[in-house]
């Protein structure tokens, strides 16, 4: 019987979700609608170079993926970028974590777009002017690099984003446990994609479904977080987000 204690437990094996590409996926919110309209005009990117920056799981990644795929760009990270990779020809490059890009690798890139006339996307928590650099012609281009920032998400993000976790993994969880999460969690993506993957590993160890008394048990582990440091809403609210 699922839940019962005396039920061996299961294995919760560490399977990993392949992130979104879609851009279905990604929600249209006041902390990154501008970016979003951007990103559908890269003939208009002045120097057809746009960065964008924001906290961490602000969903600058998905953002890269998902324009990448649409138009059939490439999608590097920083870390990987070599010169022999900034010098290839392509139609278009989209570049994660720009800011830890080795800085000769990164300069020739942005020249070699430049010269073809190839859209360059860039992502990183800080706008391209304010990343560390001693080559001063790469400054210079940072600094005309068009930016745009991604705020923090509202309330009507942060319960989409909780949504599509869920639904990412196939996980049903009632409205009621859904609002209890969203009450608690830290107004972070990235604490919300963390909070779920815990939350799934944790009920196919328990062999149940995803309660409330589960969720404060995760809680508690990830984020320190209990019943008494949050005040009970008069009412839960189911999220508004239907479950696939």
């Amino acid at each position: 019987m699922p839940g019962d204690p005396a039920a061996p437990r299961q294995l919760a094996l560490p399977l990993a979700v392949a992130p979104s590409s879609s851009r279905a996926d990604l929600v249209e919110d006041a902390s990154n609608t501008e970016a979003l309209a951007w990103l559908e005009r890269p003939g208009a990117w002045p120097l057809r170079r746009l960065a964008l920056h924001g906290a961490a799981g602000v969903g600058k990644s998905h953002m890269l993926r998902a324009t990448a795929a649409a138009q059939g760009w490439r999608l590097l990270t920083g870390p990987e970028l070599t010169e022999a990779l900034a010098l290839a020809p392509c139609p278009g490059t989209a570049l994660d974590d720009a800011d830890a890009a080795a800085e000769t690798p990164l300069f020739h890139l942005i020249n070699r777009h430049a010269e073809a006339g190839a859209p360059l996307l860039m992502a990183a928590r800080d706008a391209p002017a304010r990343w560390p650099t001693r080559l001063p012609d790469l400054a210079s281009r940072l600094r005309a690099t068009f930016a745009i920032g991604i705020g923090a998400p509202s309330d009507a993000l942060l319960a989409a984003l909780l949504g599509k976790h869920l639904a990412d993994r196939q996980l049903r969880v009632e409205a009621e446990v859904q609002a209890y999460l969203l009450a608690r969690l830290p107004r972070e993506a990235a604490a919300i994609a963390a909070a779920v993957a815990a939350l799934d590993a944790a009920a196919l160890a328990a062999g149940g479904p995803i309660t409330r008394p589960l969720a404060r048990e995760v809680l508690g582990r990830l984020f320190g977080l209990d019943d008494h440091s949050v005040a009970e809403p008069a009412e839960a609210s189911p999220p508004g987000v239907a479950l696939g």
